[in-house]
């Protein structure tokens, strides 16, 4: 939305985006008990449904997962997991066995070929999770290859991550790494740092592979030793952008990163990502970085960048921001729970 103006840009079900509140009704309910959260993210969530037959792009990963997955998790109801297994068999066809990985976008054909974003590792658990709930390994393995493919081809020496690789169809080798949301082509766009870190966590969970923890922990700290990561945690939309400090933070790329690393917390218990997570957590309870309560608009954060160099979405609150802010409470207060257990 627009803080300025107080207009709420909304969208249809078919756009990335679209899961996020359905998801953010999910995790309202479990932190507070509150049904009337329940009931409404029932009401959300429905609207989602026809798009398990979308197989025009990656993002029903985010679609799906975080509405009908998170709903799933919290219900166990047998109709939601009929959604998500028709959705992997969607997002599955999407998959390229010559390169290894699920295309991303199908827009931009003078730009590439076979385009691969970061961000298509986060769509990785709804296959994931289809083999989990059915039996059907078909989606472990192209989550797996997927994961693989990107590992091999995304990362740069220093451990940070390109946005973009294109690959060429017809061998599978890579044409170009570059980016769309970033500073330049070398740059390091924060959310997409923040999607890979979460990425290969969540990889991890899913198959024990120790080469996905390894990645994770190396970008990791990339992320949080680099030199132009502000003291409270929030980064710049690019960690390149000549701009700094005078730029616009992304609060979205700092609750992905908590959420990601009280996750991490759990594998290696290094306290470095426990601290990080808590201080995200409570630096973005403050005033700073809390939409102010005369906002009229379903949102919780402000001060998200959602496409720089579209001069798109900057300095504003966005749906997903409040999503990863959500689960990471909720991560917070589940490891809580469990270490007064122990």
């Amino acid at each position: 939305m627009s803080v300025k103006d107080g207009v709420v840009r909304k969208e249809r079900s078919s756009d990335w985006t679209s899961g996020f509140f359905p998801g953010n009704l999910w995790l309202i309910y479990e932190l507070t008990g509150n049904m009337e959260y329940m009931k409404r993210a029932i009401k959300w969530t429905a609207l989602m449904e026809k798009e398990k037959h979308n197989a025009k792009t990656h993002d029903t990963g985010f679609m799906i997962n975080c509405s009908f997955g998170t709903g799933f998790r919290v219900t166990g109801n047998e109709e939601y997991k009929e959604v998500i297994l028709e959705t992997a068999k969607s997002l599955s066809k999407r998959f390229d066995e010559k390169v290894g990985c699920i295309r991303s976008w199908d827009f931009g054909k003078d730009l590439w070929e076979f385009p691969v974003i970061i961000d298509n590792m986060i769509n990785l658990e709804l296959l994931f999770e289809a083999t989990k709930i059915s039996g059907d390994s078909t989606y472990y393995k192209i989550a797996v290859q997927h994961a693989n493919t990107t590992l091999k081809n995304h990362f740069r020496k220093d451990n940070s991550t390109y946005h973009v690789i294109d690959y060429n169809p017809s061998n599978g080798f890579v044409n170009k790494k570059m980016t769309h949301q970033g500073y330049n082509d070398e740059s390091s766009w924060a959310r997409g740092q923040a999607w890979a870190i979460y990425g290969y966590i969540m990889a991890y969970r899913y198959t024990n592979d120790s080469a996905y923890l390894k990645q994770a922990e190396a970008t990791t700290r990339y992320y949080l030793n680099h030199i132009n990561l502000p003291k409270d945690g929030i980064p710049y939309w690019d960690f390149e952008d000549p701009n700094i400090p005078n730029s616009p933070r992304d609060v979205s790329a700092s609750a992905i990163v908590a959420s990601a690393l009280f996750e991490l917390y759990s594998y290696t218990k290094k306290k470095e990502y426990l601290n990080y997570s808590k201080k995200v957590l409570e630096v973005l309870k403050s005033d700073q970085y809390m939409i102010k309560a005369d906002v009229k608009g379903p949102f919780i954060l402000g001060s998200s960048t959602g496409n720089f160099p579209a001069n798109d979405e900057i300095d504003e609150p966005i749906v997903y921001a409040d999503y990863y802010f959500l689960e990471a409470l909720l991560r917070n207060e589940n490891q809580e729970i469990q270490r007064k257990k122990t």
